[in-house]
């Protein structure tokens, strides 16, 4: 009876022991990133069920509308987005929901995506949506929206591209840092978000599954979206491969929101203007310069709204003054000269209408440097230049320039915590094991 007993009590051992160490297996990024790789290959060989492939994810869309986007890995009927707000001042009850039916598109026959605008949601401090069909639905998800009095957190990150397994540690660095009680309200993404827009693959493991699996942020906060070199097809054809990266269309026209938000051969332009708090933020494109672009960016530098703001804010993914690069494709294939509009033509509108910070990835590392805005004025002020490239993507390791203004040069993957209210823009950046490698202050 005892020999039997001690069996027993070997074999639970044995089942805690190996439930545990599967645990701890799944707990590691680079167990996760081969999973989310076989599960992609399985559902590319049709050994898939019906499911939603990608949960919810939410971007800013303007300072009143957000745009939501998700996908299935079969068609769904009836696929609509349920969205109400509460909290709106002088009225404590929850508003009326709405029924907004999902635009379609098939991207091939595993992946069906669906996307809907939610707005104008007016004055709400909260805004809750769920995505529903005649068989599947999701969780209910709430974002809290915050005015320029409140403290207001920005989580910003860029190019974690081609690197799921360092994104997901860059991940678990935020989730501690900002437990559970202090989730940030919005998420400003600095660009290349993966590799190649064109492989599914890359949307499905490089950004969408490291996300899930790091708390799944991308369902409640808003992202902020600067377009990086590899994150849309610049193609002007029916057939581009713009998948995922529609959510600024008809962004700078209201008439527009009523559209469809898919439509085939056109480009979607990403520049735009929205708010974080007390903070105005100019987003633009650095891929496709133009006469619209750049007028739309002079137009918003000495606009009433970006002027009179606490603090002033450009997102660009290509800065203006890079110093790490590969040698050989800056100096012999000419990429020194690539997008020198930034630094040429849209840093000295930067200066001149006094842009506070200036944020950017695109050089996979972390550096920050604060000049005057005119070197031969003393009292013009000064002008904070980030470059915040380091989520995950190989890093860049070899100087290739040197501009004598950076103050602060860290070679390894890093987040950045923003944080805003009335007084004072708050800034730090940890590793990913959360040290602080970096922080500063700008008081109004």
């Amino acid at each position: 009876m005892r020999f039997y007993f001690r069996r027993w009590l070997l074999l639970i051992a044995v089942q805690v022991l190996v439930m545990c160490t599967l645990y701890l297996m799944l707990q590691d990024s680079q167990v996760q990133t081969l999973l989310s790789m076989l599960l992609g290959w399985l559902d590319g060989q049709g050994f898939y069920v019906c499911k939603i492939r990608k949960l919810p994810m939410v971007y800013e869309h303007g300072h009143e509308h957000y745009y939501v986007v998700w996908e299935t890995s079969c068609p769904a009927n009836g696929y609509s987005l349920e969205w109400w707000t509460d909290d709106v001042p002088g009225n404590r009850s929850s508003t009326s929901h709405h029924f907004v039916k999902a635009q379609y598109k098939m991207i091939d026959k595993s992946h069906h995506r669906y996307s809907v605008i939610i707005g104008p949601v007016g004055l709400a401090t909260k805004v809750h949506y769920r995505t529903t069909s005649h068989s599947k639905a999701t969780a209910q998800y709430s974002i809290t929206r915050r005015n320029e009095t409140e403290l207001t957190r920005v989580l910003v990150i860029a190019d974690n591209q081609n690197g799921p397994a360092e994104f997901r540690k860059v991940l678990s660095g935020i989730r501690k840092h900002y437990g559970s009680n202090n989730v940030p309200d919005a998420i400003l993404h600095v660009g290349d978000g993966l590799q190649d827009p064109r492989k599914l693959s890359d949307w499905q493991n490089q950004l969408f599954s490291p996300l899930e699996d790091g708390g799944g942020y991308q369902h409640r906060l808003p992202t902020v979206f600067a377009p990086g070199n590899h994150d849309h097809d610049k193609a002007r054809t029916p057939n581009n491969a713009n998948l995922y990266t529609d959510m600024y269309h008809g962004i700078l026209t209201t008439d527009g929101l009523g559209d469809p938000v898919v439509v085939n051969g056109t480009y979607h332009r990403f520049f735009h203007t929205t708010s974080l708090g007390s903070a105005r933020v100019i987003v633009l494109d650095s891929e496709c310069p133009s006469a619209e672009q750049s007028e739309f960016l002079e137009r918003e530098l000495q606009s009433e709204a970006f002027q009179s703001a606490r603090f002033r804010i450009v997102a660009v993914h290509i800065p203006p003054y890079i110093e790490f690069w590969n040698p050989y494709t800056w100096n012999e294939r000419g990429e020194k000269h690539w997008r020198e509009h930034i630094r040429l033509e849209y840093d000295p509108l930067f200066r001149r209408h006094n842009v506070d910070l200036v944020i950017s990835g695109h050089q996979h590392n972390y550096q920050r440097g604060t000049v005057q805005r005119d070197p031969q004025l003393a009292d013009s002020g000064s002008i904070t230049y980030a470059i915040v490239g380091g989520a995950g993507g190989e890093l860049d390791l070899e100087r290739v320039e040197n501009w004598k203004m950076y103050n602060v040069t860290y070679l390894d993957h890093h987040f950045v915590s923003l944080e805003v209210d009335s007084r004072q823009l708050r800034w730090l950046a940890k590793n990913k094991a959360g040290t602080v490698i970096d922080q500063f202050n700008i008081v109004r």
